[in-house]
């Protein structure tokens, strides 16, 4: 499994259209194959600051999103809303602890 992780710094005046373009899209990037979760998550002291985590199967199911129609749409409104360059990580993970 591959996590994904994003972090995303908006305009204060973008949130709520950011916000809305997530709510509008998140069920079917969760239903994308290879997806098995996605949350998203807001900075408790800086309310400009999001963080997405995904889980996917595989880096190939990843970059099959990345590469899809569904992507370029909901990067397309997202992009511009931006105040600050987003970062992304891929990560593994080593220990869960239930």
């Amino acid at each position: 499994m591959l996590i994904r992780i994003v972090k995303m710094s908006f305009e204060p005046s973008k949130i709520q259209e950011f916000l809305m373009n997530f709510d509008a899209n998140k069920r079917q990037i969760r239903a994308f194959e290879g997806c098995e979760f996605l949350e998203l998550y807001r900075d408790k002291n800086n309310k400009d600051l999001f963080f997405t985590y995904s889980y996917w199967q595989t880096e190939a199911d990843l970059e099959h999103y990345r590469h899809s129609e569904l992507f370029k749409k909901v990067w397309s409104k997202t992009k511009p809303l931006f105040n600050a360059k987003p970062e992304a990580w891929s990560v593994n993970r080593l220990h869960s602890l239930n």
